[in-house]
C-alpha cells in the first residue's frame, strides 16, 4: 500500500510517454535521490535505450498525423511499460502485491494512453501544427514535473494525477459524443441531398414531353 499512489503515478505518466517514465527513474536511483527505484531501471543500456527512444518520441509526437500513427502502435507499449515499471517498483518477485501493483500501472497507462491518443486526433483536425508542438511540450513538462514531485510526495502527487485522468476521460468523453453529432448531422444533410436529386429527377421526367410518333412515319 505504501507504493501504490507512486505506482499509480507512473502508471499515469507511462500511458503519456513511457520513456520519459523510465529515464527519469532510472536517473533519479542511479544518482542517489531515491531508493525506490529497482536496480533494473538504473542500468546503463536501459537508460541508453530509453534516452534514444525519448528522442524518437519527442519529435515523432510534435508532427501533427505522425504523432497519432505514433501512439497507434504504442496503444500496447504503454500500457505494457506502465505495468512493468509498476511491477518493479512494488518489487518482491512473484507476490501477490507485485501483481497488484502491475495491473493498477497498466491499467492507469491504457487509460492514460486513451486520453492523449484521442486528444491527438482532436488536434489534428486542426489546420497549423504549433497546437500540436505546444501539447507535446506541455504533456512532456507535465510527465517530468509530476514524476519528480512524486519521488518526494508521492501521495499528493497520486491525487493530482488522478485529477487529471478524470479530467482527459471526461474532455475525450465529450469530444466523442460531439464527434458523433458531427457523423450523424453530416449523414442526415447527405441523405437529405440524395432525396432532393432523386425527387428532382422524377420531376424533370414527368415534365420532359412525350416523345412525337410522327417521326416514325
Amino acid at each position: 500500500m505504501s507504493v501504490l499512489p507512486l505506482v499509480f503515478t507512473s502508471g499515469w505518466a507511462s500511458g503519456i510517454n513511457a520513456y520519459a517514465v523510465v529515464l527519469l527513474f532510472g536517473i533519479f536511483g542511479a544518482t542517489g535521490l531515491t531508493d525506490e527505484v529497482p536496480e533494473s531501471l538504473q542500468r546503463t543500456d536501459v537508460l541508453v535505450v530509453a534516452g534514444v527512444l525519448f528522442l524518437c518520441e519527442a519529435v515523432a509526437d510534435k508532427i501533427p498525423y505522425v504523432d497519432s500513427a505514433w501512439d497507434s502502435v504504442h496503444t500496447v507499449i504503454r500500457p505494457i511499460a506502465g505495468a512493468v515499471v509498476a511491477a518493479l517498483l512494488a518489487g518482491q518477485d512473484g507476490s501477490l502485491p507485485q501483481l497488484a501493483a502491475g495491473a493498477v500501472g497498466g491499467t492507469t497507462a491504457l487509460l492514460s494512453h486513451f486520453v492523449k491518443a484521442g486528444t491527438r486526433m482532436a488536434v489534428n483536425t486542426s489546420p497549423e501544427p504549433f497546437s500540436n508542438v505546444a501539447l507535446s511540450l506541455a504533456e512532456d513538462l507535465g510527465v517530468a514535473a509530476l514524476v519528480t514531485f512524486a519521488i518526494f510526495n508521492p501521495v499528493a502527487a497520486s491525487i493530482i494525477a488522478a485529477v487529471l485522468l478524470a479530467l482527459g476521460l471526461a474532455i475525450l468523453f465529450f469530444l466523442a459524443q460531439k464527434i458523433r453529432r458531427f457523423l450523424r448531422r453530416r449523414s442526415q444533410r447527405r441523405e437529405e441531398k440524395r432525396l432532393v436529386g432523386a425527387t428532382a429527377g422524377r420531376r424533370a421526367a414527368r415534365l420532359q414531353p412525350p416523345p412525337d410518333e410522327s417521326d416514325h412515319f
